[in-house]
């Protein structure tokens, strides 16, 4: 007898981006630039880092349902505890809403590419995967609305994508959404939301007007948190109330929770977060366009470049030059990378080494030999 689940005998399991500690051992760099998780570069919300000071012994369970954390969530959208839900980050709620909602054999509608633990969640659930393919790197929600069948019990859409950056525009989804099936939950991945414009959509919007919507969010990005593994989300007392009752007990550690509650209140770090995010982008967009490289407008924290030659190729090379990006051959994005928004000096070393290396690639091309 084959001791593993049948579902699982194909499974690759998921690939985080390369560390700093893996450059420094391969190729000697002592601060590399790293510039492949999303990270926030401005490390982490000062308000934070205080309150994880004043933490005193953890010896004790600390209260499960973290409701002064629940309720200073909810009010943000003028919700209630009932409303929100803990996760160790947000990936963690996204399997939850699996093991809660799906059975083998059901179907999910994700968008392709998009963040590899939707499909990968998928599989381990037993559930069939139908991916919609982007348009100019965005989700097509009209095509996704068409893959709807009796059978689906999810459908996962990431705004702004990941790897794309991109975001859908308001109306549409607001049209997608009215026109979803009742019976189908709607997962909106919104790990990037506080990088997006005031035009952009707000889940939780969406939530108010359909109650059977799964918004998810993350303190990874924004507050810089990322270490701690804190995630959150908005939904229904219903379907909060279900996915509760599978959640594994004191899922989110006391430090992350501390960690948060406080860093609710920096506005100050938050501000500057996306203040440098902004700049970075103005001088990404402009140093591509000099470079004669096309970028997907991004919505978040990270931009997805097209390159000359194999993602794979491009990767290395840069990897070899002290700067870590992500190959998009890894994200089902071939020809183009990944690049986070670092710190203004980050940027510009990245710039650097890829004009010295597209000189480089395109001599090669005309000489027919690039990779």
């Amino acid at each position: 007898m084959d001791l593993l689940r049948g579902a699982l005998r194909a499974f690759s399991p998921y690939k985080p981006g390369t560390s700093s500690d893996e450059v420094r051992r391969r190729y000697g760099f002592e601060h590399p630039v790293k510039l492949s998780q999303n990270e926030n570069p401005l490390g982490t919300s000062p308000r934070a880092l205080a309150a994880l000071h004043e933490i005193g012994a953890l010896s004790d369970y600390f209260e499960d349902d973290h409701r002064a954390l629940k309720i200073r969530l909810a009010e943000r959208y003028g919700l209630g505890p009932e409303n929100v839900i803990l996760g160790h980050g947000s990936n963690e709620l996204l399997q939850l809403a699996f093991s809660t909602f799906v059975d083998p054999g059901d179907a999910v509608v994700i968008a392709k590419p998009s963040f590899g633990l939707f499909k990968k969640d998928a599989d381990i659930a037993g559930a069939q995967s139908i991916e919609v393919p982007l348009v100019d790197g965005v989700h097509d929600l009209d095509a996704m609305l068409r893959a709807v069948t009796p059978r689906t019990k999810l459908v996962i859409v990431c705004d702004p994508n990941n790897p794309t950056g991109t975001r859908v525009e308001r109306s549409a989804l607001e049209k997608f959404a009215a026109a979803l099936s009742p019976d189908v939950l709607l997962v909106l991945d919104q790990a990037y939301r506080e990088f997006m414009d005031e035009e952009s959509v707000e889940g939780v919007e969406i939530l108010k007007r359909r109650s059977r919507t799964l918004v998810l969010r993350t303190a990874s990005k924004i507050w810089g948190l990322a270490s701690v593994r804190f995630g959150y989300g908005y939904s229904s007392s219903e379907i909060v109330t279900w996915m509760n009752s599978v959640r594994l007990p004191f899922n989110v550690a006391r430090p992350a929770a501390v960690a948060v509650l406080a860093a609710l209140d920096d506005g100050e770090f938050i501000a500057r977060s996306i203040e440098n995010n902004e700049r970075g982008k103005v001088y990404l967009y402009r140093e591509f366009a000099r470079l004669g490289l096309h970028a997907y407008p991004t919505a978040a924290n990270f931009i997805a470049v097209e390159v000359p030659v194999k993602a794979d190729v491009a990767f290395e090379a840069l990897l070899e030059r002290g700067i870590i990006v992500r190959s998009g051959d890894g994200l089902e994005m071939p020809g183009r990378l990944r690049v986070s928004i670092g710190k203004p000096e980050e940027n510009a070393a990245f710039v650097a080494a890829l004009a010295e290396l597209l000189s480089a690639w395109r001599r090669q091309t005309t000489l027919g030999a690039v990779g």
